[in-house]
């Protein structure tokens, strides 16, 4: 097995730019009011965080103690689960290559595939700390609820069907990423993560104390400043499509940091691997003719995983131009 970053010796890091607050969406207040902030967060930046969302903390705790916990377990612990195989729904991995040119990332991760409900997917997870499987499911599910919850406000939001999004949209497996980003060297010469989008409809994420996420914002990148037992949440590419362009999946990152290790958990909602995705006739019109081609979900991850993320600010664009290209040569 590859050596695990969190194993390595750390360097000189620079320091961060000053943090800038995302939206705030509070799941406590009116139905219109939560509606509209979802839906304007949507379109201007694709990223906010969720305060008031039910989730206790206990839980959410729970679930950054077993995530500490479990890359603090020596290496003879963890190597079984060890694996470059990107096929693997559950698989332990560090540096990974985003086929950058070969570039590594300076992150170690622990992602683990779940239906809905969890049933015996959970049996396929490490066993060791002893408590994991059953803090990640209850994590789990309570922050899938969350997430199916903002996909409903959203389509009552934009004049739809408070279901819309239901079905083969959100029934594939969902990912739980359990990051550990180590002290770390120069940030000229690693990042935590590189610039992407994510993939799925909608992303869910425990950011941990330290901060590190910075998301592409007006041609410049802006460091989230982490909020007490908030969610960040991000539109994924496939929402995006479904909107015809109308709601923004935006390029974000990780940076490293000397200081500190930084620890977050992710949970991804996709699409069936089957379902045919594109823009949605409600989106389409006079004025804002069709931007996407129809692909499902399996061959957009395809398509995906061979465009170059490389460290511009324009990934969407270049999902957006590749699925064009593509069709043209069909």
């Amino acid at each position: 097995m590859a050596k695990l970053l969190s194993s390595a010796s750390s360097h000189e890091l620079l320091a961060l730019p000053p943090a800038v607050s995302l939206p705030v969406v509070d799941l406590s207040l009116s139905h219109d009011e939560v509606r509209r902030a979802i839906l304007d967060a949507g379109k201007e930046l694709g990223f906010f965080l969720v305060v008031n969302h039910g989730v206790p903390e206990h839980a959410m705790r729970d679930m950054e103690a077993v995530c500490e916990e479990f890359f603090r377990l020596p290496v003879l612990d963890v190597a079984p689960f060890y694996s470059d195989d990107r096929r693997k729904p559950n698989r332990l991995f560090s540096g990974t290559t985003f086929n950058t040119g070969g570039d590594k990332y300076w992150l170690d991760c622990l992602r683990l595939a779940s239906t809905f409900p969890v049933g015996d997917s959970k049996n396929h997870w490490p066993d060791k700390p002893q408590s994991l499987r059953e803090v990640v499911e209850t994590f789990f599910l309570l922050t899938r609820g969350v997430g199916m919850e903002l996909l409903r406000l959203l389509s009552e939001g934009m004049g739809l069907h408070p279901n819309y999004f239901d079905g083969p949209l959100n029934c594939g497996d969902t990912t739980i990423s359990l990051n550990h980003y180590p002290r770390c060297s120069d940030s000229s010469l690693a990042l935590g993560l590189p610039p992407h989008c994510d993939r799925n409809l909608i992303t869910l994420l425990l950011p941990g104390v330290v901060p590190g996420l910075q998301v592409s914002y007006k041609g410049d990148w802006i460091n989230v400043e982490p909020m007490p037992n908030a969610f960040v949440v991000n539109f994924g590419f496939q929402l995006e499509v479904v909107t015809n362009g109308v709601l923004k999946s935006i390029e974000h990152r990780v940076m490293t940091n000397s200081v500190m290790p930084r620890m977050s958990v992710a949970v991804f909602i996709e699409p069936d691997a089957d379902c045919l995705i594109g823009p949605s006739e409600e989106f389409i019109g006079e004025g804002n003719p069709m931007r996407y081609r129809s692909l499902t979900y399996r061959e957009f991850l395809r398509v995906h995983n061979v465009v170059k993320l490389g460290s511009s600010l324009n990934l969407t664009t270049n999902l957006s131009n590749s699925q064009q290209t593509q069709d043209k040569n069909t």
